[in-house]
């Protein structure tokens, strides 16, 4: 399988954001899509969401059977900042999100926060008292659970501590098989620790950049000498 976008674009007040896109993802990786704070990483996101409308394009996935458009239900969105009902408890809310998903041959809850490490202590809490490291993982845990076939991911690491962001590191390469998983960010090391493939966002398209030399410091300048030009584009 995979995801594929063609010709997408999307304008901001006159100043064209996603320039004709053409990009195709494979499943079972981790891509890396990396670009400076206000490159557009976020719009692309929201545009293949669907929480914003494309100026012109098209995505979808390519399966053995022929093309399939890309659906809601194909989409799992982790923010960078979570976006939980905080009058629910963790709990309540894993339970409501399984109940309305209707979700086939559920595991026991407490085998669902155990995967995430979310301690039986906190598990009745109220998600408003959460630290953002732990709403994190709930907001990972029930895109976990939808099983999508395409996971975008905007920054979710960048705020976390050490400890909590290894931990989500190493479920995120557990679970890239059979999915297609797009991890924004502009952290360099970080997209090279974590990612398979590289895609750098610059002037409003996308580029592969080749890892054959992933540590070498050729490899890190040529990425940082695109962003600096975008910067002063």
């Amino acid at each position: 399988m995979k995801f594929v976008i063609e010709h997408l674009s999307k304008s901001y007040d006159g100043r064209q954001v996603l320039k004709d896109i053409d990009f195709a993802f494979e499943a079972g990786k981790i891509y890396g899509l990396l670009g400076r704070n206000g490159a557009g990483k976020t719009t692309l996101f929201n545009c293949l969401n669907g929480d914003l409308r494309t100026d012109g394009g098209r995505f979808f996935f390519e399966e053995e059977m022929g093309p399939k458009d890309a659906g809601p239900e194909d989409i799992g969105y982790v923010l960078s900042t979570p976006t939980v009902p905080e009058f629910m408890t963790g709990r309540e809310f894993l339970k409501f999100f399984m109940d309305i998903h209707e979700v086939e041959d559920p595991k026991p809850l407490d085998e669902y926060f155990a995967r995430m490490s979310i301690g039986a202590e906190d598990r009745d809490k109220l998600l408003k008292d959460y630290s953002h490291g732990m709403k994190n993982k709930m907001q990972m845990l029930i895109n976990i659970i939808a099983e999508p076939n395409l996971l975008l991911l905007d920054e979710p690491l960048t705020s976390l501590d050490v400890v909590v962001a290894e931990e989500m590191k190493g479920l995120l390469r557990s679970l890239k098989a059979g999915r297609v998983t797009i991890f924004s960010t502009h952290i360099m090391d970080l997209a090279l620790d974590l990612c398979d493939e590289i895609v750098l966002l610059s002037h409003g398209v996308l580029e592969k950049v080749d890892k054959a030399d992933l540590d070498g410091k050729e490899f890190k300048e040529r990425i940082l000498v695109a962003l600096r030009e975008e910067d002063h584009a």
